[in-house]
């Protein structure tokens, strides 16, 4: 998936501790070889290069219910969140390395290849069938956070209990360390590497994920494009933003994350409440900042709901 993967646990022993670890980054690496995009040997690319073949592909049971996850979420976001944004995913990549800015015509080539609804999973067989020759899924937006969630679920059933797995900006909080509230967690300002938003969430047993382009865009013309693509465009998103969504599980956080990194403000608010995710938007529109947040967030921000 192209990301550190970050673990951080207690237990009494560290020689169980070691062992522990080494399971999980096992577990990690496994599911890695499942939904990355960036694998040529994946199962999610595997699945890719059946593309308009006309039948239906039996798949792993993990990659059976991300998917399903995954048009679910894009489904309830009116296909913010949309996994079929392969093709483009992969014209930008190329572009970046060539260090270009891709045209339109490219950008509308690789634009028609997507769509959720070619997309097809037959819910009685769990066999997925993609329509369209040349498709390519991409479960950048998710599959970070549902890693760090099962990690979480993993040492849980081992009986750690206080545990924290980032995978990126997507961060899986169990109970606090020893003696703590929670698990501290900063949030970055728009558009900045080192500078934090005057606010720390205290995170105990829920994920929360980050999205924003501090770290991937690209400049044309003086419009600055997000890593993040608009399926609907086929472009990066043009505004500069970091969104941070609070929920109880890391898949629901990250792809929430995502759709909202896209959405506009009331839209991408309207969605966290559906989800009974809390959510916060830090905006920067020229000199100024602006915030805005749902209820629950704000609640969040006060540490009265966990």
């Amino acid at each position: 998936m192209g990301s550190p993967f970050h673990l951080i646990f207690y237990t009494a022993d560290s020689t169980h501790a070691h062992l522990l670890a080494g399971q999980t980054f096992n577990l990690v690496d496994s599911l890695n070889a499942i939904y990355s995009d960036y694998l040529l040997s994946s199962e999610l690319n595997a699945l890719s290069a059946t593309a308009g073949t006309d039948s239906f592909v039996s798949v792993s049971p993990p990659l059976y219910h991300l998917l399903r996850v995954s048009k679910e979420g894009g489904q309830k976001s009116r296909q913010a969140f949309d996994i079929t944004v392969g093709p483009l995913s992969k014209r930008w990549r190329e572009a970046r390395k060539e260090k270009r800015f891709p045209s339109a015509k490219e950008i509308e080539a690789a634009r028609k290849l997507t769509g959720l609804e070619k997309l097809l999973i037959d819910t009685a067989t769990k066999k997925i069938k993609l329509l369209q020759e040349g498709m390519a899924l991409d479960l950048g937006g998710i599959a970070k956070g549902h890693v760090a969630q099962k990690a979480v679920e993993f040492l849980h059933a081992k009986g750690v209990v206080s545990v924290m797995a980032a995978a990126s900006g997507d961060i899986v909080c169990g109970a606090p360390p020893p003696g703590k509230k929670g698990w501290a967690v900063g949030i970055n300002a728009p558009g900045e590497t080192e500078q934090l938003l005057n606010t720390t969430l205290q995170m105990r047993n829920r994920a929360v994920s980050t999205s924003g382009d501090v770290y991937q865009f690209t400049e044309h013309q003086g419009i600055r494009y997000s890593h993040i693509i608009d399926p609907r465009t086929g472009y990066g998103v043009t505004f500069q933003r970091n969104v941070t969504v609070i929920a109880r599980d890391g898949t629901t956080a990250d792809w929430l994350a995502t759709a909202c990194s896209i959405l506009p403000v009331n839209g991408a608010k309207k969605l966290a409440r559906k989800t009974g995710a809390g959510l916060l938007v830090a905006q920067q529109k020229g000199a100024k900042r602006r915030l805005y947040s749902t209820r629950k967030m704000k609640q969040y921000l006060k540490g009265r709901i966990w």
